[in-house]
């Protein structure tokens, strides 16, 4: 049997990076996708596959999966993770930006899972593994767009898992909570970019200070917990549909779920220093 095939995006750091070294430990020929293939030097040296795809661009996604199927025949694993985190008021926040942030998070997964689909369904296996967040059941001011990307992902996942199953395939989603990653500091940038000035100001200034306190915090997981997560989900007989794990994850969406809305709104608020 040849070995199976794994294809992870956003593999030049964080999490898909972890992800990629993850998978690679666990016997999979393991492709690790970024626009940019310089910052997958790294991976490469660990035998890693380097693959040049921007999620927006499809006929770089195309490429991609052409390149896979032709090299080795297969896909085993897909895992959307490439993402980032777009923050400012709902009010201020360009829709050109908004839409590039769906772009990404969601539509970027959603058109390279179409692409893997036929591969698997000819196999009758495979699993798509889609990277959400705990922000995908739960929401902070100021980070409506992301938020609004990540809980579309969750329901999109839950209908492919429907439709997926009857061909073989899975569909896994991997909710992080907080890791040690760049994550924070680019939703800040972003946030300040969109709202430090006028109306949204002072919110602005708490939230952002908020991301970096928390990007640097040292109780956030490292992202091989997610990576570890990932691997598990891949391998299991019979996986969970859901994983939630890393810093805060589980607490915050269990609380999410008993709490009414308007309850829960005062924690996130308190949470992240929201002036009154």
């Amino acid at each position: 049997m040849p070995a199976k095939t794994a294809l992870v995006t956003g593999a030049s750091s964080g999490i898909g990076e972890a992800t990629a070294v993850k998978l690679h430990e666990l016997g999979y020929t393991v492709y690790g996708a970024a626009r940019r293939t310089d910052r997958l030097q790294e991976l490469a040296d660990r035998g890693i596959r380097p693959l040049a795809m921007d999620v927006t661009d499809d006929d770089s996604m195309r490429a991609g999966i052409e390149q896979i199927t032709a090299e080795t025949g297969r896909i085993d694993v897909l895992v959307n993770n490439a993402g980032y985190g777009s923050y400012g008021a709902l009010e201020d926040v360009p829709l050109d930006e908004a839409r590039y942030q769906f772009e990404v998070n969601v539509f970027g997964a959603i058109r390279l899972t179409q692409l893997v689909l036929p591969c698997m369904r000819a196999q009758r296996s495979g699993t798509v593994v889609n990277v959400t967040s705990m922000g995908g059941k739960i929401y902070t001011p100021l980070g409506g767009w992301y938020h609004g990307t990540k809980f579309a992902l969750e329901a999109l996942s839950d209908c492919l898992r429907l439709e997926a199953k009857a061909f073989g395939v899975g569909v896994v989603v991997i909710e992080p909570g907080g890791i040690a990653t760049e994550w924070g500091g680019i939703a800040a940038d972003k946030l300040e970019k969109s709202s430090a000035n006028g109306a949204y100001a002072p919110q602005a200034a708490a939230v952002a200070a908020s991301l970096r306190s928390e990007a640097n915090t040292k109780r956030n997981s490292p992202p091989s917990v997610i990576a570890d997560a990932i691997g598990k989900a891949v391998t299991a007989r019979r996986s969970k549909t859901r994983h939630a794990t890393g810093f805060g994850a589980r607490p915050l969406i269990a609380l999410r779920r008993i709490m009414p809305d308007r309850a829960f709104d005062a924690v996130i608020s308190r949470a992240v220093g929201m002036p009154r």
